[in-house]
């Protein structure tokens, strides 16, 4: 099963996606942890990511999808994967070609979010600022609600309460998969 997690920084997505990996035994893959760990190499893309990150806007969507789509060329997600933050505008998902099955959006209020985000203790996350926050919630809003609409007329968008707890929210994503029970 090839899914997409999509929701605001601070939705849960990373919690969800490693319960469904376990339960589905997919692995869970989120574009946050890749962009982060290429920042930290002494590259020119890895000094491109880390400023583009640090200042809370996305990385640009050909550089997105060249890097998406050769880490989902590797032989570990042959047999499907859980893929976090991507994609996150309607120019990526139309390129993304790659049999996706559910997407599955993690609805959570602006306002949770950022409180969420406020209370997460996380100290090697430097791209998590309240300016940078502030900056992904808007750009969230602005450039990956119109992803949405896209999954959602293609009939693929699940939608859930991220705002529930944890078990309540990992069983609607189950259930909108078609995994529950």
């Amino acid at each position: 099963m090839k899914l997409i997690l999509i929701g605001i920084q601070g939705a849960g997505k990373s919690t969800q996606g490693n319960l469904l990996s376990e339960k589905l035994g997919i692995p869970y893959l989120s574009t946050g942890h890749i962009f982060r760990e290429l920042a930290r190499e002494k590259t020119s893309l890895g000094r491109y990511i880390k400023e583009v990150m640090n200042a809370g806007y996305l990385i640009s969507d050909e550089k997105t999808l060249q890097i998406v789509t050769e880490y989902l060329h590797r032989p570990e997600y042959e047999n499907g994967y859980i893929l976090d933050g991507f994609p996150r505008t309607i120019a990526q998902a139309e390129a993304f070609k790659n049999g996706i099955d559910k997407v599955v959006y993690l609805k959570v209020s602006d306002r949770e979010a950022l409180w969420r985000l406020s209370y997460r203790d996380d100290n090697n996350r430097q791209d998590e600022t309240l300016t940078a926050i502030r900056k992904r919630i808007e750009q969230f809003n602005l450039l990956t609600k119109p992803v949405l609409d896209y999954y959602r007329k293609i009939g693929k968008l699940v939608e859930v309460n991220g705002e529930s707890s944890i078990e309540e929210v990992f069983q609607s994503i189950l259930e909108g998969i078609g995994k529950g029970g």
